[in-house]
């Protein structure tokens, strides 16, 4: 090997050797795994301030923090020992520290709302997939003779899978108005730091005025059902309400002569007697000085009886209050697929479904939306061929990592070091000594090579014998065996010469190498 292909061999034997430790020290080391991820900034603070108290060994990429496998669940019973890392800021222990000297009533309501809102952003985040949570509560300052109104409050919300879902949010809505007095959940607004606003959509009739939410669970009954006969994607049904949105209150009141009933009765009775004398009338009792006969007595008696009887006629009272949301009319539209018939010279075709099918399907469905005809409800069944939705897109099919799923990031890369390795040793040691081997024949050879002419070999067994370069110490040319297997003789010396050159080059450099440096000498 020349002096370059060694230097070219040492080095990338250096390099294996190298791979090889840097690939056990990599394999051999403790593994690390994920502590906590997505943490604020000052919580992370706190997280590596007690990590380095405990002497654990641990790593910081970005928002993460990853430690020992061995030790992680460890290290996360005694943090939470802690307090760490902090959840939602503080919460009603911050009323703790709080005394009773120099602690005015507006320091006091001040730390309780703070109190109130880390204590609700805690129960947030308590719920699987929340990464943060901050609650804000705004209560209206009391004053006298003005009518205490009710709060607001209003909760962002960060999540793991990027999207907050409706039935989530309204969830938080009611949590927040439950924990607080005088709140409701219409209240409170949720906020998702990726999708901003959430809409929680209607919780009743009233919030629903177009009945939107009850016409898409009446849509998804009559779609199961169909699909339990015809089968998933052979049904469309459509469902329109007409709801009444108006508020109403009826109040009646009606008397019925035919009921009566005596609550009192009064009776009042009165009886009377008088008397008096009676005079003949003669021409002496008309004088001054006459006496009149005495006469009869007249006597006269009566008697009055009254009755009052109060009675109460039956009367009803009754009061219609009426709100938003009742069904004023409803239509149902529903397309099933038709059925598929092969004719006889193999073609395919599609044909209505039979009329008993349809009148079936059509009660089923009157029945599952509550159809009144004497409202003024319409139903609509009609059996239609389907159209093929044309085929997008390319089929996804399992890769070549897909079939690979015990391996994982780190097995990759130590197998990705290793096919280098094996590169770098093809690139740089294999194929330069295979290079110099071809560079050191300049010439052609015959497959065959020329024995050793009895004037080069050595007399002694392991003596090399010195060449001089004379032609005596070639010696007899004619002794020479024949060149690839021939069997004739080359006569010409100077041919025979060529090829002995040619099949051995090493003596003839240094036959060569000797005549330059004696002639330096000289």
């Amino acid at each position: 090997m020349t002096f370059r292909a060694r230097i070219i061999v040492g080095t990338a034997t250096i390099a294996m050797f190298a791979a090889i430790l840097g690939m056990t020290r990599l394999t051999g080391g403790s593994e690390m795994a994920l502590l906590y991820a997505g943490l604020d900034p000052a919580a992370s603070g706190e997280v590596i301030a007690a990590l380095d108290r405990m002497g654990a060994t641990y790593e910081v990429r970005g928002t993460s923090i990853e430690v020992e496998a061995a030790r992680r669940d460890q290290l996360r019973m005694e943090l939470a020992g802690e307090g760490l890392p902090a959840a939602g800021g503080q919460g009603y222990e911050l009323l703790d520290g709080l005394s009773g000297f120099g602690t005015t009533s507006q320091m006091f309501d001040a730390a309780y709302w703070r109190a109130k809102e880390g204590e609700l952003a805690r129960s947030i985040l308590a719920t699987p997939g929340v990464k943060s949570a901050r609650v804000h509560l705004a209560q209206p300052v009391s004053q006298p003779f003005r009518k205490a109104g009710s709060g607001t409050a209003s909760v962002t919300v960060t999540t793991a899978t990027g999207a907050l879902p409706a039935a989530q949010a309204r969830a938080f809505k009611h949590l927040i108005a439950a924990a607080v007095g005088g709140m409701t959940p219409e209240d409170v607004t949720v906020i998702d730091s990726v999708g901003g606003l959430v809409q929680t959509g209607p919780e009743s009739a009233a919030d629903d005025p177009a009945g939107l939410a009850r016409a898409a669970e009446l849509r998804a009954n009559v779609e199961r059902l169909l699909e339990a006969r015809v089968g998933r994607g052979k049904a469309v049904v459509e469902v329109s309400l007409d709801l009444v949105t108006d508020h109403e209150q009826i109040t009646e009141r009606s008397f019925d002569p035919k009921g009566r009933v005596a609550i009192s009765t009064e009776t009042q009775e009165k009886s009377g007697t008088s008397s008096e004398a009676a005079q003949d009338v003669t021409v002496a009792s008309n004088l001054p000085e006459g006496d009149a006969g005495a006469g009869g007595k007249n006597q006269s008696q009566n008697s009055e009886t009254r009755e009052r009887v109060n009675f109460e006629v039956s009367e009803t009272q009754r009061e219609v209050v009426r709100g938003p949301g009742g069904v004023r009319r409803l239509t149902v539209a529903v397309l099933v697929d038709g059925l598929r018939q092969t004719a006889a010279d193999g073609t395919v075709s599609q044909v209505p479904r039979p009329e008993e099918e349809l009148a079936v399907l059509r009660e089923l469905v009157a029945s599952a939306v509550g159809l009144d005809e004497g409202r003024g409800d319409v139903l609509t069944l009609k059996s239609l061929a389907f159209e093929a939705p044309p085929s997008e897109g390319t089929l996804a099919e399992a890769g070549l990592l897909s079939a690979l799923p015990h391996l994982d990031v780190m097995s990759l890369i130590q197998m990705a070091v290793l096919a280098l390795v094996a590169l770098i040793l093809g690139l740089f040691v294999l194929r330069p000594l295979l290079l110099s081997g071809r560079a050191g024949r300049a010439l052609p050879s015959e497959p065959a090579p020329l024995a050793l002419p009895p004037a080069l070999a050595s007399d002694t067994v392991n003596v090399p014998r010195v060449v001089t370069g004379e032609i005596d110490d070639i010696g007899d040319l004619a002794e020479m065996p024949a060149l690839s297997g021939q069997a004739t003789e080359i006569a010409d010396p100077v041919e025979r010469l060529r090829r002995l050159i040619e099949s051995r080059q090493g003596e003839s450099v240094e036959i060569l190498r000797g005549w330059l440096e004696d002639g330096e000498r000289a």
